[in-house]
C-alpha cells in the first residue's frame, strides 16, 4: 500500500496542504502514529471537498464521523483508484516531452468536465492515461484537429454513459441499502464492487461491436475504390438521406402528466426508433427534446423505416408521430450531421401533420426500390426557410 505524507496527500487530492491539516484536525483524515497516510487518505481528501462544494460543511461531515452516520471508507477499495489524482507532470511538461500541442492535452481535461487548465497545471493520472493514444495518433499522422473532435465525442458519449450507470446505483442498489442502515465498506457488497470491472468488460465490447459496424463501411468504401480504380467495379452514386421524426403534443403531454411520463414516453420511443431504424440501415443520431434526428445511408430505406416507426408508435398507444425526410449531400463531424440537407429535413418534419411522413421530390428520385404509387403529391410547398418552393410528397405503407 502507498504510503504519504499530507503534502503528498494534498497534491494528490489537488487540495492545499492547509485543507488537509484541517482535515485530520478534525477527525476526517486520520494518518498512523507515523504520519503517514494512505491512497484512500487522498481520495477521501479530494471527496471532501466535493462535498464542501456541494454545500455540506466540514464541521457537519465530522459530526456524522464522530457517530458512525457517515463514513468514506469505501474509498480504501482498489475499485476507487478512479478517483482523482493529481501526477507531478504539468500540462506545458507533458507537451514538451511528448509533443502533443498543449490546446490538445487542456481539451482531455475539458471535455471531462472540468474548467481549461493553466499549463502550469499538474496532469491528473487518468488524464495523464490518455497521452500515449494522442502522442501516437500524431506521429501516425492525424491532425491535432481531428484528434480533439474525436476526444469531445468520446467526452459527451462516455459522460452519458457514466451517469446512466451512476444513477442507475444509487436508485437500484445504494438508496435501498442506505435505508436498510447500511454504511461505509458495508453500503456496496463486494460481488457489486466486481460489477465495476465487468462493466468496464462490457463497454469494451459493446465499443468493440461498433467499431466492427463503422469499420466495415471503410472496408466497403476503400474496396469499391480499389476496384473502380482497376476498372471492374463502381458502386452508382447515391446521396444519403436525413429523417426527422417528432411526437405531436409531447410538450401539452408532458405539462398534463409530468417529467415522470415523458421520460417513460422517451425510454418507450427509443426502444422501437432503435430497432426499427436499426432494421433499415439507419442509425439514430441525436434526441431533439420531441423527436429523433436520423441518418439513413439509403432515401428508400428511410421511407421504410419512417413508416414502421409511425405505425409502431400508434400501436403502442403513444402520441402520434410525424416524419420529415430529405436527400443530398451532408457534412460529418463530431458524431453528427451537419448541412442544408438536414435543415430542409426538419422543415419538411414541421410542416407535416400527425401520422404523416413527408418526403421531398429528392428523396423519390433516390429511392427506385419504392413503388411510384406509394406517394401522393402535395404539390410546391413553400416552407419557413427554405428558399423556393419544394414539391412534397406523402409516403404510403405497403399494401
Amino acid at each position: 500500500m502507498s504510503a504519504y505524507s499530507a503534502e503528498q496527500v494534498a497534491r494528490r487530492a489537488g487540495v492545499s496542504d492547509d485543507y488537509v491539516r484541517e482535515l485530520v484536525k478534525l477527525g476526517l483524515l486520520k494518518p498512523d502514529a507515523g504520519a503517514v497516510f494512505s491512497e484512500g487518505d487522498a481520495r477521501r481528501a479530494a471527496c471532501f471537498q466535493a462535498l464542501n462544494r456541494a454545500g455540506i460543511p466540514l464541521d457537519a461531515l465530522a459530526a456524522g464521523a464522530a457517530d458512525g452516520s457517515v463514513s468514506l471508507d469505501f474509498l480504501d477499495q482498489p475499485e476507487f483508484a478512479r478517483f482523482a489524482a493529481t501526477s507531478d507532470e504539468t500540462f506545458a511538461g507533458v507537451a514538451e516531452r511528448t509533443g502533443v500541442p498543449i490546446a490538445l492535452l487542456a481539451a482531455v481535461r475539458e471535455v471531462l468536465g472540468s474548467p481549461l487548465p493553466a499549463p502550469d497545471d499538474n496532469v491528473r493520472e487518468f488524464e495523464l492515461a490518455v497521452v500515449p493514444f494522442l502522442e501516437s495518433s500524431m506521429k501516425s499522422g492525424f491532425s491535432a484537429q481531428a484528434l480533439e473532435r474525436l476526444l469531445r465525442v468520446m467526452g459527451e458519449s462516455l459522460r452519458r454513459v457514466a451517469e446512466t450507470e451512476s444513477n442507475m446505483w444509487y436508485l437500484e442498489l445504494i438508496a435501498p441499502r442506505l435505508a436498510q442502515g447500511f454504511r461505509g465498506p458495508d453500503l456496496v457488497t463486494p460481488a457489486a464492487l466486481d460489477l465495476s470491472v465487468r462493466t468496464d468488460a462490457a463497454m469494451i465490447a459493446v465499443l468493440h461491436g461498433q467499431q466492427a459496424q463503422a469499420w466495415l463501411g471503410n472496408v466497403v468504401n476503400a474496396v469499391d475504390s480499389q476496384l473502380a480504380t482497376a476498372g471492374h467495379h463502381r458502386r452508382p452514386e447515391r446521396q444519403p438521406a436525413i429523417c426527422f421524426l417528432d411526437i405531436t403534443g409531447y410538450t401539452r403531454l408532458t405539462q398534463e402528466r409530468g417529467d415522470a411520463a415523458a421520460a417513460e414516453l422517451a425510454e418507450h420511443l427509443g426502444r422501437i426508433v432503435q430497432r426499427t431504424s436499426a432494421s433499415h440501415s439507419g442509425k439514430p443520431i441525436k434526441w431533439l427534446g420531441d423527436g429523433v434526428m436520423f441518418y439513413f445511408d439509403a432515401p428508400g430505406d428511410a421511407v421504410e423505416a419512417a413508416l414502421e416507426m409511425v405505425a409502431e408508435i400508434a400501436a403502442a398507444g403513444l402520441p402520434p408521430a410525424h416524419v420529415g425526410v430529405h436527400s443530398g449531400e451532408v457534412l460529418f463531424r463530431q458524431g453528427d450531421y451537419f448541412g442544408q440537407t438536414v435543415n430542409v429535413a426538419a422543415r419538411i418534419a414541421d410542416f407535416a401533420r400527425a401520422g404523416e411522413v413527408l418526403v421531398s421530390q429528392e428523396v423519390v428520385d433516390a429511392a427506385p426500390g419504392v413503388p411510384a404509387e406509394r406517394f401522393a403529391a402535395l404539390g410546391p410547398v413553400e416552407l419557413k426557410g427554405v428558399g423556393g418552393p419544394m414539391r412534397l410528397l406523402v409516403a404510403r405503407p405497403k399494401g
